[in-house]
């Protein structure tokens, strides 16, 4: 009876093994390494289980009462064969090139991988059953690790391999178990760099290029030549709107490299009463603007900036809302501080592109920008302009109803009207 028990476990666990081999391998070939580090080191488990029953059971023991000595062998065979095939599988993981830790609910180490070894420090046997938070001290992982490691962490030092960085999560594994997951993005980092420099370099270099077409083409008068003058209308459109791009492009670059911005105090009221200004010249009278402000607070930041991004989202709202629609501008007071908010009548946006309007040149309707003027860069000014003020972006859109923009900023930022620091 307890043989039969035992066979009947044996079936179990392989076909549990087999269903994590598979997830394993289908995920590794779909990219999902995450998912494949977790399932391998499920897979790492099921070996040790598996090896210690195998022990236990004794490879040529008699077949139980009712099993053929041939259906006995051949299942035995079959075990074998699995257990091989965990085994390399276990290998396998011991060689991904992600750090995979096994740590238990107080945090203490039960396995890891050659990668951990590499971008963490770790060594064997020493380490297994420490403290990661008191084996990485020395490292800005400790203080994530003690403060729960609820967010993954990006650009932080490899602890093994100080040249490098990676980017760490977390997640529950299995009863009151985690895995930890370290990538190394150097490389990442570095391909980033280049095409920060590319980018700043070409823009530079179209830059005067591009002003001395516009200049020649504001020279010539459609009027000495009609036959010409829808073509130089829209050369004239073209280059400008080219160098707005690249305009645009120097400004990303330089808000990307950016860490800080000066504090200075920047009056709420002119701004607004700017952008508003600025807002009816582009409408020319084809919108409702209303401006809304009941804040009476100021902003510390970078006045240029701030202007370039609240300037953005108002521009945007003229350029996508149809004729007769209305646009209200709004700064208000909230809980976690102030918002400035932009609202429109327009086109509306759907809910599977909200999350990469941010993207530079990422397009909704090719057509439809186009049309429009615009370049594709603003929502990504905005979104670095707010990044280096701590203030954070939401997007709430419905098509054939309209969109608002709100730009929140906590309480460090604000000051109050005409006065001092709230804090």
């Amino acid at each position: 009876m307890a043989q039969s028990a035992t066979i009947s476990f044996w079936k179990l666990s392989i076909a549990l093994a087999a269903a994590l081999l598979a997830g394993a391998l289908l995920g590794w070939f779909a990219g999902g390494h995450v998912a494949s580090g977790v399932a391998l080191v499920a897979l790492f488990e099921v070996v040790l289980l598996l090896t210690r029953i195998r022990h236990q059971t004794q490879p040529m023991m008699p077949a139980p009462a009712g099993v053929s000595p041939l259906q006995h062998d051949r299942f035995m065979t079959r075990s074998r064969r699995i257990a091989s095939s965990l085994r390399d599988l276990r290998n396998a993981a011991s060689h991904l090139p992600d750090a995979v830790v096994l740590l238990d609910q107080q945090q203490q180490v039960r396995w890891f991988n050659h990668a951990a070894e590499n971008l963490l420090g770790l060594r064997r046997p020493r380490d297994r059953g420490v403290l990661l938070h008191q084996r990485l001290a020395t490292s800005d992982l400790s203080g994530w690790l003690q403060d729960g490691a609820l967010e993954p962490i990006n650009d932080v030092m490899a602890p093994g391999h100080p040249e490098s960085q990676l980017n760490v999560s977390m997640l529950p594994f299995g009863r009151r178990q985690h895995l930890l997951l370290a990538r190394d993005i150097s490389h990442l980092n570095r391909l980033e760099q280049i095409r920060r420099d590319f980018v700043a370099n070409v823009s530079h270099e179209l830059r005067t290029p591009l002003t001395v077409i516009h200049g020649y083409l504001e020279l010539i008068d459609p009027e000495d030549v009609p036959e010409l003058a829808p073509v130089l209308g829209e050369m004239r459109a073209q280059s400008k709107r080219m160098g707005q791009i690249v305009e645009d492009l120097l400004t990303l670059s330089r808000l990307e490299t950016q860490h800080q911005v000066a504090d200075e105090r920047v009056p709420m009221a002119s701004l607004l009463a700017t952008v508003r200004k600025e807002a009816e010249a582009l409408s020319q009278g084809r919108h409702q603007i209303t401006l809304e402000s009941t804040a009476e607070a100021d902003l510390l930041g970078s006045p240029k900036d701030l202007h370039s991004a609240l300037s953005n989202l108002v521009s945007n709202a003229v350029r996508y809302t149809p004729i007769g629609g209305s646009i209200t501008i709004r700064w208000r007071r909230t809980p976690e501080g102030a918002a400035y908010s932009v609202s429109d009548t327009g086109f509306g946006i759907p809910t599977t592109h909200l999350a990469r309007l941010t993207e530079r040149f990422y397009r909704i309707s090719s057509s439809r920008s186009r049309d429009s003027g615009g370049t594709g860069l603003g929502l990504s000014i905005v979104k670095h302009v707010l990044n280096l003020h701590q203030a954070q972006l939401q997007i709430e859109s419905m098509p054939g109803i309209g969109s608002t923009f709100a730009c929140h900023f906590g309480h460090a930022r604000l000051l109050t009207a005409g006065g001092s620091d709230e804090n």
